[in-house]
């Protein structure tokens, strides 16, 4: 692709758009020009006919999945419903085999039920025929996932299954394959063609088998009760882990609580707010909070504090500060902070102070 800079070519042998709708793969010579805005309003791009056929194939995978995904859903009843029943029932676990790219995609439909509360193990059809089988026990089923349904590696798995006796859910674009003829269960995923103008490379075929699968675990989510603490549970790690298990009272301690009395004046403020580094400070009568101070207030009342013995702590603290509890989720703090466009909040357990939480710390920990 050619770029020209800061020009306009207008001759008969080039043609000046506005939109990449306008192109046509039949136009004239099949060279065009095209302003691309997103850095420079004046850079021109050469588009060939070559471009346009490649951009055009890009879009017929997104407009050939969405058909293809949108009717395998609609297919979704009775027959779904049993899958999910009989897989809810089992005592064994959900055994996930394919072969060539369909085993790519049963690798992570089989990543997805383990994370969403089923029991799951990914089979390579190749290596099951090799020595794998042991991994399948009596009381495991087998969904089995096959464009076609005709694969040497999936016939013989498929018949060696059939003759353990362990239950076998299909997940295939033919009810007429063998495949789909040997299973207990059916979960059609057709698909007319690929989206590869060669009709051969596995594309929309893939994205309707995971949509399956995705449906698949989701629905036995939802019918097991797993619910974001058990999500939780098998995720400790990453950013995910922390966002679902990390509380606000891990960013607090106690040696740095910035806290003054109502009455106390602001050189003494001043000290706190400093000397503890959260650019707030609690504002208290007794031991119940009244009020916050932040470094923000601070800069809104310079000309009171000419005199600093003069202006006392509650003359220009925030009344009623929000605050959150130390058991609440950190991210909850976060979007209490976000909404509300404030940079600290009060952190308490029983209505008692325990100090400060600072969107800077969220932010730090990754909990964006």
């Amino acid at each position: 692709m050619t770029v020209i800079e800061n020009t306009k070519i207008l001759t008969k042998s080039w043609s000046f758009v506005e939109d990449l709708s306008d192109l046509s793969a039949s136009s004239d010579k099949g060279i065009f020009v095209s302003p691309l805005h997103l850095e420079h309003e004046k850079r021109i791009v050469i588009i060939t006919k070559k471009h346009i056929e490649s951009l055009q194939v890009a879009k017929s995978v997104f407009s050939e999945a969405s058909a293809c995904l949108q009717n395998a859903g609609e297919l979704l009843g009775q027959e779904f419903l049993a899958v999910v029943e009989h897989l809810l029932n089992i005592k064994g676990r959900i055994i996930v085999s394919g072969i060539g790219k369909s085993a790519l995609i049963g690798q992570k439909i089989s990543a997805t039920l383990n994370s969403t509360g089923s029991h799951s193990v990914f089979l390579h059809a190749a290596d099951a025929m090799h020595g794998d089988l042991g991994a399948i026990a009596p009381s495991d089923t087998l969904i089995c996932l096959s464009r076609s349904g005709e694969s040497p590696e999936i016939k013989s798995l498929v018949g060696v299954v059939r003759g353990f006796g362990n239950p076998i859910v299909a997940i295939c674009a033919s009810s007429e394959s063998f495949l789909a003829k040997a299973a207990d269960h059916l979960l059609l995923t057709p698909v007319p063609k690929e989206a590869d103008p060669n009709n051969l490379a596995p594309t929309t075929s893939t994205s309707v088998q995971l949509a399956m699968g995705d449906a698949l675990a989701l629905a036995l989510q939802v019918a097991r009760g797993f619910e974001a603490r058990d999500f939780a549970r098998i995720h400790p790690g990453g950013s995910l882990g922390k966002r679902l298990t990390m509380t606000v009272g891990q960013f607090v301690s106690d040696q740095a609580a910035p806290a003054v009395q109502a009455g106390d004046p602001m050189d003494k403020v001043i000290i706190e707010m400093t000397s503890k580094r959260k650019g707030a400070v609690a504002v208290l009568s007794g031991e119940k909070i009244v009020g916050v101070i932040t470094d923000g207030d601070l800069r809104r009342h310079m000309n009171q504090l000419s005199t600093l013995k003069d202006v006392q702590a509650e003359s220009i603290m925030t009344k009623n500060p929000s605050r959150i509890s130390s058991s609440s989720p950190a991210v909850a703090a976060l979007d209490i902070m976000r909404n509300k466009k404030i940079s600290q909040l009060l952190v308490t357990e029983h209505e008692h102070y325990l100090g400060l939480v600072h969107l800077h710390d969220l932010l730090e920990e990754g909990l964006a």
